[in-house]
């Protein structure tokens, strides 16, 4: 068994990288397991244990995908949390404009169906995570300093591949292993 993902890679600019180097800096008293700059991705289908003997399927199903999908231009905005302010479990900042990605994610959704992958029951909601939060000591100082990066930003990105991970859980946390990279259309 392997635990899958089908992801875009993005690789983000300097402006973003130093905002979010001075999030982690203002919030680095409170439990917050933030994602290594190398592993900065956005999810488009968690796929999770999977048999090893589906992953040609796997890999059929992302190729005519991508085939299909024109590459689109995408930037980062806007500070999020997952959770309510007094239990908040994740740091994330959201995607615009986000209808092709969400157009992409539902087709992704609806593709792994027949092969027995169940449809997420969460509402769509396109984002980069940023952290997954432990423990918030101090709830007023988390929600002003949330607020304080409401503006992070990015400069636009273009989305050209789409790529199935591998993701290996080690103490010191995930490792993600690219299996296979499917272009998108230019």
């Amino acid at each position: 068994m392997k635990r899958l993902f089908v992801a875009l890679k993005i690789n983000p600019d300097t402006e973003f990288l130093v905002g979010f180097a001075r999030l982690r800096q203002s919030l680095s008293h409170e439990r917050i397991k933030w994602v290594e700059e190398e592993n900065i991705h956005i999810t488009i289908k968690f796929l999770g244990e999977t048999n090893e003997a589906f992953i040609a399927d796997i890999k059929d199903v992302l190729e005519e995908i991508a085939h299909s999908t024109d590459d689109f231009e995408f930037r980062l905005n806007g500070l999020g949390i997952f959770g309510s302010s007094y239990n908040p479990r994740v740091v994330w900042m959201g995607i615009e404009p986000y209808d092709k990605l969400v157009f992409l994610m539902q087709r992704t959704r609806q593709a792994f169906t027949p092969l027995g992958f169940l449809v997420d029951r969460q509402h769509l909601v396109p984002h980069l995570t940023l952290g997954r939060i432990k423990v918030v000591r101090d709830k007023l100082f988390f929600q002003k300093t949330v607020d304080a990066f409401w503006d992070l930003s990015s400069q636009p990105m273009q989305s050209n591949s789409l790529i199935l991970y591998e993701s290996i859980l080690r103490s010191t946390g995930p490792d993600y292993l690219s299996i296979e990279t499917f272009p998108l259309k230019k």
